[in-house]
């Protein structure tokens, strides 16, 4: 662990910039909150309220023992990797790109594997599109998302360049959950921007498991995923979650999970309801004599 602490002060500078980057998107959402509460724009103040506990306590568990647990992850994984990559001015653009890119795949792994889904869907479960919605992640997070990283591990990248990686992905999203900012031309077909990113949380069925970048939306275009913003968005989950207690927000889908795994007939319907997509059910039986063919 000393060298990662030796390695993550290398990065010190470029942390900083980061976190002074935090400091003023926290200016800005104060901000907006205040001009949304002043003109009568903000019709879910519960959100916003729900929204920022989450963030606080998110940020008392990444400070912590989860980010602690998503480094010691990564670093099991080290004994398995039989070179490292060489280090150079390219190193950092290169694990930023690669850590985007597994982003993409870790996000649209979130919308298709249920159990995955049960974490993601607190950030999609605000009826309202605002900076707080930034906030709005699950506590999980931590204890999960590390998974989707490894192959960064097992490339040649070291653990601080491939968190260093996804920090400044992460970062870079706070700014675009917001409906101030319209469309900004060529920008929208090359990174993820507001209007690419309000697609992302529509229920509208053409907007439906659309966007998933993180800095980039290349990988949308180039994978078959990117929507633009045509019409108006309908923000939230197609069935609601109208609580704003943060615990319900956080575990709301993993106990009806559960609920759906206890009335599971067999041991494949249990696991489908766990790692298929949101929504699947188990085909009914065919009745005998029933007619099947048209």
């Amino acid at each position: 662990m000393d060298l990662i602490e030796i390695e993550f002060a290398s990065y010190a500078s470029l942390l900083q910039v980061v976190e002074f980057s935090s400091l003023a998107f926290l200016i800005a959402l104060v901000s907006e909150t205040v001009w949304d509460t002043v003109r009568g724009k903000r019709k879910l103040p519960g959100d916003t309220v729900a929204n920022s506990v989450i963030a606080v306590v998110t940020v008392l568990l990444e400070r912590t023992i989860y980010g602690v647990a998503f480094i010691i992850g990564l670093v099991l994984i080290t004994p398995f990797v039989s070179f490292e990559l060489p280090h150079g001015w390219w190193i950092l653009p290169s694990a930023i790109v690669a850590a985007d890119f597994s982003y993409y795949w870790m996000h649209r792994c979130e919308h298709k594997v249920r159990i995955f889904w049960a974490n993601h869907s607190v950030h999609h479960s605000s009826r309202e599109f605002n900076f707080t919605t930034a906030l709005r992640v699950s506590w999980m997070d931590g204890l999960i998302e590390w998974l989707f990283f490894i192959p960064m591990i097992l490339l040649g990248f070291s653990v601080v360049e491939t968190v260093v990686g996804l920090v400044i992905v992460v970062a870079y999203q706070s700014w675009i959950h917001t409906e101030k900012v319209g469309k900004l031309g060529w920008l929208d077909k090359v990174f993820n921007t507001p209007s690419v990113h309000r697609v992302h949380h529509g229920t509208n069925a053409r907007y439906v498991d659309k966007n998933y970048g993180g800095i980039l939306i290349v990988w949308d275009r180039l994978f078959g995923t990117f929507e633009p913003e045509e019409e108006r968005v309908i923000y939230g989950l197609d069935k609601p979650i109208t609580s704003h207690n943060p615990l319900i927000i956080n575990f709301k889908e993993y106990l009806v999970i559960f609920r759906d795994v206890k009335r599971a007939t067999n041991l494949a319907s249990a696991l489908g309801y766990v790692f298929r997509h949101p929504g699947w059910n188990p085909e009914p039986p065919v009745l005998a004599g029933s007619k099947t063919d048209a």
